[in-house]
């Protein structure tokens, strides 16, 4: 700012905007916790879909189809962020092995609505219920309510613009 002043000019826009705002330091040790966390936690669900020759991807389509039973094509592209293409191998897969079946919809037979089979549903259990061995573990080391402090933690580190879609997706 004071090389600009000599110059006679004033600090505009995003350099005076940095010169106000204090320096905040990097979270470095929270970053790198939730790096090994979300590593360790999602290493639980990957080695047990190993088994079915299933990745990430076809966990996170197997859950929300399991947890939103109905859910559209559309909506599922929607909630993900992913495109038609990266979502059509993953749902042909789940599809021919019996996990998720398609239904045209009531109102519009156009569309594509997903439900998780007997078979999906135990899945997507099985999975979530060695997920939730995890937390448990680390909720039982914690003092009494961490479990609503981690779920507003978790909630408050979503984009404020989809929050809702995430909280929508617990049942």
């Amino acid at each position: 700012m004071a090389e600009a002043l000599q110059r006679g000019g004033a600090t505009t826009g995003a350099a005076a905007e940095r010169e106000q705002k204090p320096k905040t330091e990097p979270m470095f040790d929270l970053i790198e916790l939730l790096f090994f966390a979300y590593r360790d936690f999602v290493g639980d669900a990957d080695r047990l879909l190993t088994r079915y020759n299933f990745g990430r991807a076809h966990h996170r389509v197997l859950y929300f189809v399991d947890r939103r039973p109905g859910l559209s094509v559309a909506e599922l592209l929607d909630l993900l962020r992913i495109t038609k293409q990266s979502l059509s191998r993953v749902l042909k897969d789940l599809l021919d092995q019996n996990y998720i079946e398609q239904r045209p919809g009531l109102l519009d037979r156009r569309q594509r609505l997903m439900y998780p089979t007997d078979k999906g549903e135990a899945l997507a259990l099985e999975v979530a219920e060695l997920q939730s061995r995890r937390l448990a573990r680390a909720l039982a080391t914690l003092p009494e309510g961490a479990r609503a402090q981690a779920a507003a933690f978790l909630s408050a580190m979503c984009d404020p613009t989809t929050r809702d879609s995430a909280a929508g997706a617990r049942r």
